[in-house]
This record gives C-alpha cells, structure tokens and sequence, in this order.
C-alpha cells in the first residue's frame, strides 16, 4: 500500500515525466538489454527501433503516476499488457530485472533532479504495478491451453491478398481447445543470422479449428525496417515446416448483449480479428454492420470468406478504398452506424488514432468502442 506522501511524489514528477519519458525509456531499453542481453530473445526488435515500446512504455508510466490515487483506472490496458506478456512467456523473475533497469534510467536521465525520495516512491511505486502484473499473469499462465511454445505443423498456406498470407497449423504435441473470436497466437522464430529468437503476435482468422488453427500474416516491409517475423513466414515457411506458438491470448473479444447490433472495423491486416468475430457473430445471428478500410480493391483479404455471407441478411458489408475515395470520416461513418451499437475495430495506430479522433466528433461514447492495434495499445493515448 501506498502511502499518501510517495503518491504526492509520484504526481510531482508527471511534468518531468511529459518532458523527458521517452529518453527515460529510451536509456532504460539500452541499459537493460547490455546488462541482459538475453531478453532481446522476447522484446520486438522492430518495435524498439521504431520507438513504439518505448513510446508504450513511457505512456504506461505517465499513466500510472496520474491514476496513482486509482490505479484500478488503467487496469483495462494492464490487464491487455498482462495477456500479451504471457503470450511471451514472461515471468515473474522477469520483473526486478525490468524495475532495477528502470529506476537506473530514471537516475541517469533526471541527473540530481532524481532526489532519494523520487527514487524511493518510484521504487515502491513500481513494486505494486509490478505485483498487479505478477497476479494478473499468473491466472493467465493457468487458463492457457498448453504451456511455453509448441510445435506446429503447417497443413496449409493461402495467399489472402498480395501481402497477406494465412497459415493453418495442426499439433501432435498438445490439445487445442476452441478459440475465442478476437484471439492471437504468438510466433517463435530463430531466422538464419539472427543471434536472437523473433516472436511476433498474429490474429486468429476463424473460430473453427476442424482442420486446425488458422491465423493471418502480413509482410511487414514498411520503411527501412522490416518485419523479421512476418518475412521469415512469407519467405521461408511451407506446408509441411513446423512452427513454434505459445497458447492464444488476448481480451479483446465481443462481449455485447445478444441483442445489442455492433459494429465491426477493419483497416488492413486488421480485418484478421474481425472475420473471426464476424464468422462468430454470424452463428449467433446478432445483426451487424462491417467496415474495411483498405487502399483499392486488390489489398482487401479475404474475399472467399466474405463472399459467402453476402446473402445473409443480418450482416451489411461497406468498403472504403482510399485511392479513390479517400479516407473514412465522420460524414461516411455518420451514413453507416446510429452510434447507439457497439463498436469493435482493428488495424494500425494510425489507423485507430484516426478511429477514435472520428467517435469523438461523432459523440460516440468511449466506452462503447473496443479495439486492438498492431502496435503497443499504450502508445494510443487514453
């Protein structure tokens, strides 16, 4: 428990934190990594050159020093950072490392500015987020349907649009259970020249796992960085390989009323959560709306699945291509939904900032829209 004086230090330093959070982070990465290089097996490099975990994390940290008073407030984000850390299979040993790394970054970038008393409410501070995270994991680890990374044989690999493969994948090794709609698995790979492991997050496309689990894969070629996982599968991967996962994970699932109409949004890969929710949504016969954003015709995914469902009317498809129509607004939005369903959506940062920046103009209540980035969810402001 907390007491009030180190929660008064704590909102002290939220100005501090605004200024200087990312090269806190930023410090606190490359000092961690040097001293235990054996955790670039787990972190994404892409993400850490990028600056997107260090972004997260300095929002995770600014977050919790202004909802010190009610830390239960960012328990949504933490309990989605819990789902992805035990997809990674971080553990609980994993966590003074990290807090003895971060409490150094905070004295090297602050300089004489980290009196003992920050230094001391910032330990203990993070000393009860770090046990929140240890609970919270350890249910998961229970929950989970096999234990550590698996084998998996990949039964078949289907070209969903010019950079989207999808990957179905079978095990002897362990039981797969039925999936939840909105689910992901985590990937482990070890490419040719790498001295690290590669792991990667990928949606679940469907919640029917007859002929076994099937999950999506963009080839991440964006800017001067490129995606080691999504290449190594594109490039590397035949029916036939076997692959190494981790249990699916995840809470962002429909949890509406049975009667209540929702509203699905995709942009890019992100219709890959969606199609299993649709799929799922569909065999319960809940009316709803679905929205794609993609850049034309050619780069939507797939377009078998959807096909099938054009006849049925519970479910009313709408496709935005930028090329020629520009980007989703409020006036295109306004014409589709009422505002009164609730919304569940997928797809870049960028494309969610966009999202939620539109649900305000439109007086969409935050609470009636639930997503998932591809992307650290804490670098989305909340």
């Amino acid at each position: 428990m907390l007491t009030e004086e180190t929660k008064s230090i704590i909102k002290s330093t939220i100005p501090v934190l605004e200024e200087h959070g990312e090269a806190i982070t930023s410090a606190f990465y490359k000092h961690m990594f040097a001293e235990h290089p054996e955790l670039l097996n787990v972190f994404n490099k892409t993400n850490q050159k990028l600056g997107r975990q260090q972004t997260a994390l300095a929002q995770t940290v600014i977050a919790a020093a202004k909802h010190i008073d009610h830390l239960e407030a960012i328990i949504p984000n933490v309990n989605q950072i819990a789902h992805k850390h035990r997809a990674l299979e971080i553990k609980p040993e994993h966590y003074p490392i990290v807090g003895e790394n971060l409490i150094w970054a905070i004295q090297h970038v602050l300089g004489d500015a980290a009196t003992p008393e920050i230094v001391d409410a910032w330990t203990q501070t993070y000393g009860v987020i770090a046990d929140v995270f240890i609970k919270m994991e350890a249910a998961l680890y229970d929950e989970a349907d096999w234990k550590d990374f698996a084998k998996f044989k990949v039964v078949a690999i289907k070209q969903e649009s010019p950079d989207i493969k999808s990957f179905t994948v079978q095990s002897d090794a362990v039981t797969v259970k039925p999936v939840k709609a909105g689910q992901y698995i985590t990937v482990k790979v070890h490419p040719d020249g790498e001295e690290n492991d590669a792991l990667r997050h990928y949606s679940i496309c469907s919640v029917d796992i007859t002929n076994g689990l099937k999950f999506a894969v963009k080839r991440d070629v964006a800017g001067e960085e490129k995606g080691m996982v999504s290449n190594f599968l594109h490039d590397n991967v035949k029916v036939g390989d076997e692959i190494l996962l981790s249990a699916p994970a995840g809470e962002f699932v429909v949890e509406a009323d049975a009667d209540k109409s929702i509203v699905l949004i995709s942009g890019g890969v992100g219709m890959t959560p969606i199609m299993a929710m649709l799929e799922d949504e569909i065999a319960k016969g809940r009316d709803i709306k679905f929205i794609h954003s993609a850049y034309n015709s050619e780069a939507v995914p797939f377009k078998d699945e959807i096909t099938k469902y054009h006849n049925n009317d519970k479910v009313h498809f709408y496709f935005n291509y930028s090329e020629t129509a520009g980007r989703l607004n409020k006036a295109k939005l306004t014409d589709i939904m009422n505002g009164d369903e609730e919304i569940y959506m997928c797809g870049s940062v960028g494309f969610m900032e966009a999202m939620l920046e539109v649900f305000n103009a439109m007086d969409i209540d935050r609470s009636q829209v639930h997503f998932e980035p591809f992307g650290p969810k804490m670098s989305i402001t909340i």
